[in-house]
Formats: structure tokens, C-alpha cells, sequence
């Protein structure tokens, strides 16, 4: 599996986090979220597979959560995984990162994730502000994959 982002510590033991993340093309923009705490950046929508999800699941929630949007029509377009603290748990995690495709349906209303903004941001937008680097290749692949 390819790994984005630093190599684990060698002094820290790591919890396996699953989570779904979406690539949400909507005309020739992406929905997208923007995350104000703790540290504010640009990400895919998406999040952690509760213990009682599976992938599909958890990205229906997470996207609703986080940008106010149902989807359609997932497609797993592939997996990666990094090795980072995540300060709201107080836990460092080996992130194993589901990437999907899937369609914006319909706006329900807004984000009811604390911190968080849906935006819609171009493809050169959205690969210069994109925080995660893992986010960032499995776009562009998803976008060249488009252009032929």
C-alpha cells in the first residue's frame, strides 16, 4: 500500500484509523471541504469508519457531516495510508485512507461538522490548496484519468 506523508516514529505505537474520503466532481468545479481547526486546511470530505460502518457508510455520513451534501454512486478508486497525530483524539494513527468518487446529489443543508465549510474550488484550485499530499494524487490521477 503506498504511504503519503512522514515514515512512522520509531518511539510511537500507532492505532489503525479507517476512513472514506470523496473526489466530488460537480460541473467543472469539486465540492470540498474546508476544516478551520486545529489546523485550517483544504480536504477531500470524508473521515473515520466507526466500528459499526463499513467504508460506504461512513463516507455517506462524513460527506453529509462535513459539507451538508448526499452523494451517489461511490466508486473505490483506490487506498493509501500515513502516519500522523490526530490532537483532537490525543492519538497518533496509522491512517488507512479509502479514496472514492461519487456524485453531489442534493444540499440538505450546511455542514453540521463543528469548523467546517462546503466549498466548490476548481481543479487547479483545489490541488493548490489541498493540505494532504495523499488528497492531492489520487486527484490529480482521478483528473488525468479524465483528460485521457
Amino acid at each position: 500500500m503506498q504511504r503519503f506523508g512522514k515514515p512512522p516514529l520509531a518511539d510511537k505505537t500507532y492505532t489503525p484509523r479507517p476512513g472514506a474520503y470523496a473526489i466530488l466532481p460537480h460541473g467543472a468545479s469539486f465540492l470540498m471541504t474546508f476544516q478551520s481547526r486545529p489546523s485550517p486546511e483544504f480536504q477531500l470530505p470524508g473521515g473515520g469508519v466507526d466500528a459499526h460502518e463499513n467504508p460506504i457508510q461512513a463516507l455517506h455520513r462524513e460527506v453529509l457531516e462535513e459539507t451538508g451534501w448526499t452523494i451517489s454512486a461511490p466508486k473505490r478508486i483506490g487506498v493509501y495510508k500515513k502516519f500522523v497525530f490526530m490532537p483532537e483524539y490525543d492519538l497518533w494513527a496509522e491512517k488507512i485512507c479509502q479514496i472514492f468518487v461519487a456524485k453531489p446529489v442534493l444540499q440538505k443543508h450546511e455542514p453540521i461538522e463543528p469548523d467546517h465549510t462546503s466549498v466548490f474550488l476548481s481543479y487547479d484550485d483545489a490541488i493548490d490548496v489541498l493540505a494532504n499530499d495523499g488528497d492531492k494524487a489520487y486527484l490529480r490521477r482521478y483528473v488525468e484519468f479524465l483528460r485521457g
